[in-house]
């Protein structure tokens, strides 16, 4: 951040080991919490003001130290591929600096060991996500979409920082250990608008609706940003907090209804989108929302763990479609339009092999790790009563298979549809961009049957958090299992065929994608007109209201009565320097007068 410009492109070679040596720091807090400590140090004191204390703390358990290895690792691995795919930036030196802060700040939010301590790094990650969406700055896109992130997420952080307060109004405290012991003391009511409030901030930040514009909009930073954000940090913040503050949602009950079902609708809502996006990374920008309305939904069902295990299996093969969307962007010379890709897999073997499995994890590809995840979630539904939650999901299901099938055929198993010099140039990526796409493709592999094969006694991901998340024992044998398990298969083979029969059997022409045949398919392809009814419902009206009291308020009024103050000084001013006429014979009579005065007034007494 400071010495950049002697750095310059030498910078990796300080950012990246740096992310390195700090994935080594966390596989040694995941050994200690994975052998029963529990580490809750106070390095200083930081706020003591009357009655209010604070500290500087970490709270690290098993919970912290998952998201620790899922921050550092796979921010390792995208700080490795940013050497590569960034190599040629100016800005190179300044894009480390922010990566590194982004992961700083994310990190000091899990290890967070209050809620004030978590509400700075809460808005740090937000000022990080500003800098590095906008951080080709002289593109207006890029501009307005950095300002876009920050000011949506300004309306979730507002409710986030009024239940902070609340809480500690209630509670005289705001440490994690202190507010979960005595959380069983508040009232009902108050624990349901402490816990909404904080679930406010969790919907602008993990993009929830009605909050979720910003992120679609994420996509003019660079492609490893996108990773990053969209993987392993930021949109991740928001289930962490509700996960970690379960005891104060459980309180509620109520609150946790909200989170299940605004989860669904997200679920659902971001899922219809992604159908229908041309652009391969707004395919998959709309992909995490859905996701991240799955992890919600698990979290607000009381299925902690499997939120949880879903967002680390997200962090893989996510942070995989992005950075194997990157190699695609890299090969076509920064070319996005899926209208314009096709014919990739004979010229990009590397990224064709891990991006598809990636998306087959992302669709839940029986065996891969996002369909042990998902399949988690969708049976904590099932067993716990919520059959039209479980249905709903199970139609984002079929549908997230659509649309990981659809990019994959668009962009590598169909025939080319981009131009012969386009065709020409295409190339694979280098090896520093490859390697990333290998070690998360094993882990898209291995992660769901190393840990997430379901039991009698929950996976051995949910025994893993059972100190922090209570492992609710469910039948995973018999017929009512094996039942789920064929729906969620049948889902996937559905959407896959689907996809197939719609976009192989016959050669795809270019101008017969993203063209609105019909208007749900209108509807679709501009995300349901959110943005358009935002801008007139809230942005037009606000910009016409500032119009005004810059021109005519602050003007006419506010400038015209500073103005009135101003000249009733002066005439004042003119009428008193009228007695000032410097005869001494005229002071005299003035004394004369109010001596006069003075002694009637006080034989007046």
């Amino acid at each position: 951040m400071l010495f950049g410009g002697v750095i310059g492109r030498r910078a990796h070679w300080i950012a990246v080991p740096a992310l390195f040596g700090s994935f080594l720091a966390s596989c040694i807090v995941f050994a200690g919490v994975a052998g029963g400590a529990t580490y809750t140090p106070t390095l200083f004191p930081w706020i003591v003001a009357g009655d209010f204390e604070t500290a500087v703390a970490a709270y690290v358990d098993p919970l912290t130290g998952v998201m620790l290895l899922v921050v550092t690792g796979v921010g390792f691995l995208i700080h490795l591929y940013s050497a590569g795919y960034m190599h040629d930036d100016p800005g190179y030196a300044r894009y480390f600096a922010y990566l590194n802060l982004f992961v700083f700040s994310m990190t000091m939010l899990v290890l967070a060991g209050n809620f004030l301590l978590l509400y700075v790094f809460w808005e740090a990650v937000g000022l990080c996500s500003y800098l590095l969406i906008g951080f080709w700055y002289t593109r207006p896109a890029a501009a307005q979409a950095g300002k876009k992130a920050f000011i949506v997420n300004r309306v979730g952080d507002f409710g986030f920082g009024l239940g902070v307060m609340w809480l500690w109004t209630a509670l005289g405290t705001l440490d994690y250990g202190a507010v979960f012991t005595a959380v069983d003391t508040l009232p009902t009511t108050t624990a349901t608008g402490i816990a909404l409030l904080l679930f406010m901030g969790a919907c602008g930040k993990s993009a929830q609706l009605p909050l979720h514009t910003w992120l679609p909009d994420a996509m003019e930073g660079p492609t490893p940003v996108s990773a990053l954000i969209h993987a392993a940090t930021m949109v991740t913040a928001g289930v962490y907090m509700v996960a970690r503050s379960h005891a104060l949602f459980e309180r509620s009950g109520v609150a946790l209804e909200v989170v299940a079902w605004v989860g669904v609708a997200t679920a659902l809502f971001a899922a219809t989108i992604g159908l229908v996006q041309t652009d391969i990374k707004r395919v998959l920008a709309y992909s995490t929302v859905s996701q991240l309305g799955y992890m919600f939904a698990a979290v607000g069902l009381g299925a902690y763990a499997a939120g949880i295990f879903h967002l680390v299996t997200h962090a893989f093969f996510k942070a995989l479609l992005f950075l194997g969307a990157g190699s695609v962007i890299h090969g076509l010379g920064g070319q996005q339009d899926l209208r314009k890709m096709g014919g990739l897999s004979s010229r990009m073997v590397t990224t064709t092999i891990t991006t598809t499995v990636g998306a087959l994890g992302l669709a839940g590809l029986p065996g891969l790790a996002g369909f042990f995840s998902k399949d988690e979630i969708l049976a904590a539904a099932f067993h716990g009563g919520h059959r039209a939650i479980w249905a709903l999901l199970l139609v984002g299901a079929f549908m997230t298979a659509f649309y990981s099938s659809r990019l994959l055929f668009l962009a590598f198993y169909s025939g080319p549809r981009m131009t012969k010099e386009a065709a020409h140039h295409v190339h694979e990526s280098p090896g520093v961009m490859t390697l990333p796409l290998w070690v998360l493709a094993i882990l898209t592999v291995v992660a769901g049957v190393a840990v997430g094969i379901p039991s009698e006694h929950g996976t051995r991901f949910a025994r893993f958090l059972a100190p922090v998340f209570p492992v609710h024992e469910v039948a995973h044998g018999g017929g009512v299992a094996m039942m789920l398990i064929a729906m969620a298969v049948i889902v996937f083979t559905a959407g896959v065929v689907l996809a197939w029969f719609l976009y192989m059997p016959a050669p795809v022409r270019a101008e017969a994608i993203g063209r609105p045949r019909n208007p749900v398919h209108a509807l679709l392809l501009n995300a349901w007109y959110v943005d358009a009814l935002y801008d007139l419902a809230v942005v037009r009206p606000l910009f016409a209201l500032s119009t005004f009291c810059a021109r005519s308020f602050d003007v006419k009024v506010v400038d015209g009565l500073v103005n009135a103050v101003g000249r009733v000084v002066v005439a004042g001013a003119a009428g008193l320097r009228q007695i000032q006429t410097g005869y001494s014979v005229n002071y005299a009579l003035t004394m004369l007068a109010g001596a006069v005065l003075l002694v009637a007034f006080l034989l007046a007494r």
